[in-house]
């Protein structure tokens, strides 16, 4: 910590480090930061929705904190929670975690979204259309091989859809292909962009696309300034942190597992997320 704060108050210049820093786009902390640009933020949207950066006359961020009707229920928390002109309200999250990669997870936000709607305003009909963004750093599709997928609520033999007032959109990263050609979609370069972690690469693609150019520009601000550098430093250890202690909870159970030859809850936890915290909790390794 007093290496990073000491490197803030010299300007950043210690051993080039303002020359070679470089924020990921794909932290929460940066992507959140990028999204405040309206540019950049109309440029993502149009992709991911596939309509034309024209149509989306205005956009709102909104306060990312679901409100609390009972007090039991628990308070979620969005990455990025946008409002555009045609009362549409977007959720846009990153998830660079394994653990943390639930479909019933991206299930509840979105539900989340929609009926509290409802119990602000007592009615079905005026509802917004609630859409799904969710940016996985892993592997959410084992089967499938290609990185970004949509879904809707479909009739399953006539293939229609019942309603279009949730919508899913889920990109997965490490699908990504290697290179980029020259027909490539305005979704696969904000990918690319997204998940890109070196100056050339990020500058390469943003000279593709005039939206992504606004991304990189507020990019290269935040990457000046000085306290969104200490800001994200702060995090990126703070994550660091979590991820060395959640592995030695996931170790410390593994061990217990073994130890009493509970194998087939072994196997199943590696799979179930839910489960595994379930025996962490039985093994007093969590109590929450």
């Amino acid at each position: 910590e007093f290496k990073i704060l000491e490197n803030v108050k010299n300007g950043g210049k210690e051993e080039g480090h303002m020359d070679n820093f470089l924020m990921k786009p794909k932290t929460g902390f940066v992507f959140k930061e990028i999204m405040t640009d309206e540019q950049a933020r109309i440029g993502f949207l149009s992709a991911i929705l596939k309509i034309k950066p024209e149509e989306i006359k205005s956009t709102q961020i909104l306060n990312t904190y679901f409100q609390e009707v009972q007090e039991e229920d628990k308070q979620g928390i969005l990455d990025v929670r946008i409002l555009m002109n045609n009362n549409t309200e977007i959720n846009v999250e990153i998830q660079l975690s394994e653990q943390e990669v639930q479909t019933d997870r991206l299930l509840f936000y979105i539900s989340k979204m929609y009926t509290e709607q409802i119990k602000q305003r007592q009615s079905r009909g005026i509802c917004k259309k609630c859409v799904s963004i969710s940016i996985q750093d892993c592997i959410l599709f084992p089967k499938e091989t290609e990185f970004y997928s949509c879904f809707h609520f479909k009739e399953n033999k006539r293939d229609f859809i019942y309603t279009d007032e949730m919508e899913f959109h889920v990109i997965e990263l490490p699908k990504l292909p290697k290179e980029i050609k020259e027909d490539s979609s305005d979704i696969e370069l904000w990918a690319k962009f997204i998940n890109a972690e070196k100056k050339a690469e990020l500058e390469m693609i943003s000279s593709k696309n005039s939206y992504i150019q606004s991304a990189y520009r507020k990019l290269q601000m935040i990457n000046q300034d000085k306290e969104k550098q200490l800001e994200y430093e702060a995090r990126i250890e703070s994550e660091k942190k979590g991820r060395i202690e959640g592995e030695n909870r996931v170790n410390r159970l593994n061990y217990l597992l073994l130890q009493n030859k509970r194998y087939n809850d072994l196997e199943r936890s590696t799979k179930d997320y839910d489960f595994q915290k379930q025996l962490m909790r039985e093994y007093g390794i969590i109590d929450d």
